[in-house]
């Protein structure tokens, strides 16, 4: 069975160390020490608390694209047809392409919070 010191639920997460810290210290994430003292996480504990911390906001839209990154525009690229929209979701980078005219009514600007949205038939996982 998998498990992860501080840090590393952390950087899964995409939280600060503190942050994991102080949720098992308060109980809200198991954790027990290894024997140097250090905290460690179950995997299937990790699992399961990251799971209660999902985000299921649709912002009152239905829809049934399940994977949503809510973050920072930090850049756009505009030419004349089309835009280039990059987005900082956590320790993330998303980018996506769309028209000119979508970026513009979107009001899409470094600094605007907004949501990519990603709905696909083909998803890639590897494990590190």
């Amino acid at each position: 069975m998998a498990t992860f010191r501080i840090s590393e639920a952390a950087a899964i997460l995409g939280v600060s160390a503190d942050t994991v810290r102080r949720w098992v210290d308060s109980g809200r994430l198991a954790a027990s020490r290894d024997e140097n003292g250090r905290r460690l996480i179950d995997g299937p504990d990790l699992a399961a608390f990251a799971r209660t911390q999902i985000a299921g906001e649709t912002g009152g839209a239905t829809s049934s694209a399940r994977n949503r990154f809510r973050g920072i525009v930090t850049e756009v690229v505009r030419d004349t047809v089309m835009a280039r929209v990059e987005i900082a979701a956590g320790p993330f980078r998303v980018v996506s392409l769309m028209s000119r005219q979508a970026a513009d009514e979107l009001g899409l600007e470094p600094g605007a919070v907004a949501v990519a949205v990603i709905k696909s038939t083909n998803v890639v996982v590897e494990v590190s």
